[in-house]
């Protein structure tokens, strides 16, 4: 029997929105004030999903301090407080959307995280704009 464990974290970053091939009006065009030069921030919420057997050893499919620790060390140490345009190279040459922000939080745990596990990282921007990603 498979049992999914969720942790749940956050994180304040600034970002915007905008393709660096188009002009400014382009960009506003598709990304309205999300594209505008000075940035923005969110306060995201991550859920972070994994799903495996239950050890019977334990009683644990994964222990949650550990996955609290990963998440910590390797994403909210990594995107917390930041400009995620200007500090954060997962974001040098991708728009950092929450869409793509989801799918570098998925790669970095996949490194982290036995492949005994599926991964799935839901990750809000807003209370009502929320992105899902799991590896496919």
């Amino acid at each position: 029997m498979k049992v999914t464990v969720c942790r749940k974290s956050h994180f304040n970053a600034a970002h915007r929105i905008y393709n660096p091939k188009w002009d400014d009006q382009r960009n506003e065009e598709v990304f309205g004030l999300c594209s505008l030069p000075n940035y923005h921030g969110h306060n995201y919420d991550l859920i972070v999903k994994l799903t495996g057997e239950v050890n019977p050893e334990t009683g644990y499919v994964f222990d949650m301090k550990k996955l609290k620790e990963i998440v910590d060390e390797h994403i909210v140490n990594r995107y917390d407080h930041k400009n995620l345009n200007l500090d954060v190279p997962d974001f040098r040459l991708v728009i950092p959307s929450a869409e793509n922000i989801a799918i570098a939080i998925w790669n970095i745990l996949r490194e982290q995280i036995s492949r005994e596990f599926t991964i799935r990282v839901v990750l809000f921007e807003t209370e009502r704009n929320f992105v899902e990603y799991s590896g496919d």
